[in-house]
C-alpha cells in the first residue's frame, strides 16, 4: 500500500469498556450464507456505493461492512492506492470478510473486528460508508466515535431499510420480515438517519423501493485550520 500522508496528532485515548448488548444470533448462524441471502439486495449496496463522492487516493471507513460486500465496490473507487476500513462487530461476518479480502490479494482493504462505538481506528479517513446498519445508526456513541476519525469535510453516505409510509401495509410487513433478523429493535425505522444528520452538513436525502429504503449523503463541519492527513491503514503497504 502506497498512502505515506503523516500525521502528528496522538492515537486517541483507549475508552472505558461498556457493556455490549449481545449480538443477534443471526449475525453468528448466517455469516456463511449472508451473501447468498442478501444477494438480491446487492444493486442496493451499489447504489449506496455510487452516492459517495470518493476516488482515488482516499480513504473510506465501511462501517459495520458485515462479510465485507461493500468492500471490493469502495476499493473499485478508491483504486490500489486508497484503502477501505471494514469495522465489523461480528467475529463471524468479520472473519468471512477477511477470507474475501485475503482471496481477492486486497492489501489496502483490512478489517478492524469490533464495535462501532469502541473501534480503535487508526487512520483519519476521507470518508465514511453505513450499509444497512440500523442499529448503528442508532447509537450516538458509535457516531461521534466514527465521525472524529474523518477528516473536515469528509463524504459521509448511509443507506438502507425504513418503514414506507403508513398506508403499504403489505409494504410494511414486507420489510419487517426482511429486517428483523438483523435489527435489535426497530426504533428510529421510520427516520434512521435522524442522529446522522445532527452530525453533518449539506444533508441530501433519496427514498427508493415505494419509500422502504433511503440514501442519505452528508459532509462533516469543515473547521478552520488545516486538515488532519491520514495516516497509513493497518496492513496497507
Amino acid at each position: 500500500m502506497v498512502m505515506n500522508r503523516s500525521r502528528t496528532s496522538p492515537p486517541p485515548a483507549r475508552r472505558p469498556a461498556r457493556q455490549a448488548a449481545p449480538l443477534l444470533p443471526a449475525y453468528r448462524e448466517h455469516a456463511r450464507s449472508y451473501d447468498r441471502d442478501t444477494s438480491a439486495f446487492q444493486h442496493y449496496r451499489q447504489a449506496i456505493v455510487e452516492a459517495l463522492p470518493v476516488g482515488p487516493g482516499q480513504v473510506v471507513l465501511d462501517v459495520g461492512c458485515g462479510t465485507g460486500l461493500c468492500c471490493g465496490l469502495l476499493r473499485d473507487k478508491v483504486g490500489p492506492q486508497g484503502g477501505v476500513v471494514g469495522i465489523e462487530e461480528s467475529p463471524e461476518m468479520a472473519a468471512v470478510a477477511r477470507e474475501h479480502i485475503a482471496a481477492e490479494d486486497w492489501h489496502n482493504v483490512t478489517v478492524v473486528q469490533a464495535r462501532a462505538e469502541d473501534a480503535e481506528i487508526a487512520v483519519t479517513a476521507d470518508a465514511a460508508l453505513f450499509c444497512a446498519v440500523h442499529d448503528i445508526l442508532q447509537s450516538r456513541d458509535a457516531l461521534r466515535n466514527v465521525l472524529n476519525r474523518l477528516c473536515p469535510g469528509a463524504w459521509v453516505a448511509a443507506g438502507g431499510g425504513k418503514w414506507a409510509p403508513a398506508v403499504m401495509v403489505a409494504v410494511n410487513m414486507h420489510v419487517r420480515m426482511l429486517h428483523a433478523p438483523y435489527v435489535r429493535s426497530f426504533d428510529g425505522f421510520g427516520r434512521p438517519w435522524s442522529n446522522l444528520e445532527q452530525l453533518i452538513e449539506d444533508v441530501h436525502i433519496q427514498e427508493m423501493a415505494f419509500g422502504s429504503g433511503y440514501i442519505v449523503t452528508g459532509q462533516t463541519p469543515r473547521r478552520a485550520g488545516p486538515s488532519r492527513a491520514a495516516q497509513r491503514a493497518p496492513g496497507q503497504r
